[in-house]
């Protein structure tokens, strides 16, 4: 692990500071987080707010009333989106960082404490996509749910490919189907073989999955025919929220040779509205994995770039709902093990010069430990529907049934520094719609 003098960390993150709004101690959002996301109410429609404790502080006023003149331009903040703001040099939304910090910290500039109507209970408002999805890139970056995949498909082989120890391997998806967390998930349809049938049947999918991912918003971007090298990835990279992209297994495995994931992950893919930011989750940058072969040298990591978050994966069927039964923990896991950073997928994604937009996502891939109870997807979970999960009303799950409630947490803890989180990503499974042949 990195040492903590090794870090780029500033007043914002000491643990001592308490904000002058009451915050809980199991708050996600203490002081040291501050994530942005775009919220609205009866009374306001969509903007920029940053989270405090069960509270969301209003920028778009915050900025119109003039609290945050000379640190960021009042249009920045006065958007329906995060996109202006993901655009904005790393230097001057660390410059506001530390300016909302100090108008919402005990003892720091008293601005804002007569100004209640600046506040609301996040609990009553409504959260949206955080940004304008231009491109969506999804990798498959853990080297334990690569391994636990290879082994699955191919027992008889080696479990990687030979290309995955070096290169980040990743597919652009459909960015028109990410959705705000709470968004109900519609069951798709697609073709599905079962592996002694003479041809495809058309059909709703009965082999729906998860995948515990954790994504990144692109900031600043590069020119079309530039690219950002690994070193400087981080400048480039406004924060990160949960990611479930979830998966049709059986639709999946009939179309993906050989051009990899289609209708099988397009359907929907489910992100937390709150963006933790990457100075908030400074804290928590830890050393990855030694990667061996070495990287090749435009992937070649000079600092420690992956992030401690703890992750789980919850899971409550529609009878649970009804008799009030608390959701099954069904895997634990972290982030930190990732085999490929976030950095080094960056590097990657513009090193053929490929533009890169504020708002772009990019997602890690499934992320997986080595011991039971820590995959990140029920494929494995299960070992592919062969040994069952039982939930706590008896029910037994292999992959996902209608009406299943999937929620993604994740939450960083480090000693000597506040814990943060990054709220939650859930959704219901509806029944699949098939499309009319008239």
């Amino acid at each position: 692990m990195v040492s903590v003098s090794a870090l780029d960390l500033d007043e914002t993150h000491d643990p001592k500071r308490v904000a002058w709004l009451a915050v809980d101690e199991s708050s996600d959002f203490p002081i040291q987080n501050l994530p942005f996301a775009v919220f609205s109410t009866a009374e306001r429609s969509p903007r920029i707010g940053v989270a405090i404790g069960e509270s969301i502080l209003d920028l778009r006023a915050l900025a119109e009333m003039g609290h945050l003149d000379g640190v960021i331009d009042r249009s920045i903040l006065c958007g329906s989106t995060l996109n202006a703001l993901m655009a904005v040099p790393h230097m001057r939304r660390r410059a506001l960082r530390r300016r909302l910090s100090e108008l919402l910290r005990v003892g720091g500039d008293p601005a804002l404490r007569d100004l209640p109507n600046l506040l609301c209970d996040a609990r009553t408002a409504n959260l949206h996509l955080p940004a304008r999805i231009g491109d969506y890139v999804d990798f498959y970056s853990s080297l334990e749910h690569a391994t636990n995949l290879g082994r699955l498909f191919r027992p008889q082989g080696e479990p990687l490919l030979p290309n995955w120890r070096w290169i980040p391997i990743g597919y652009h998806g459909r960015s028109a189907t990410i959705v705000p967390s709470g968004t109900p998930i519609r069951r798709p349809c697609g073709q599905r073989k079962a592996p002694d049938a003479a041809a495809p049947t058309f059909g709703p999918s009965v082999r729906l999955d998860i995948e515990l991912e954790v994504g990144f918003f692109a900031g600043p971007g590069n020119a079309l025919g530039d690219s950002i090298p690994v070193e400087r990835a981080r400048e480039h990279i406004f924060g990160s929220v949960l990611v479930n992209d979830w998966s049709a297994r059986d639709i999946q495995a009939w179309e993906y040779q050989p051009l990899g994931p289609f209708l099988g992950k397009s359907f929907a893919t489910t992100i937390s509205p709150w963006v933790v930011t990457l100075e908030a989750l400074e804290p928590f940058r830890v050393d990855g994995p030694p990667q061996q072969p070495p990287p090749l040298s435009y992937l070649a990591q000079r600092e420690p770039e992956n992030y401690e978050v703890a992750l789980a994966v919850e899971l409550r069927d529609a009878r649970m709902r009804e008799r009030g039964i608390a959701s099954a923990t069904i895997s634990r896991t972290s982030f930190a093990a990732m085999y490929w950073s976030q950095a080094q997928q960056l590097a990657h994604a513009s090193s053929n010069g490929a533009a890169v937009a504020p708002g772009d996502l990019f997602a890690s891939g499934t992320v997986s430990g080595s011991v039971a109870g820590s995959q990140g997807s029920l494929i494995e979970l299960t070992e592919n529907g062969t040994r069952p999960l039982r939930l706590p009303d008896g029910e037994e799950r292999r992959f996902l049934e209608d009406g299943d409630e999937v929620t993604l947490r994740g939450r960083c803890e480090r000693a000597g520094y506040r814990s943060i989180g990054f709220g939650d990503a859930s959704g219901v499974v509806l029944p699949a719609n098939p499309p009319s042949s008239t």
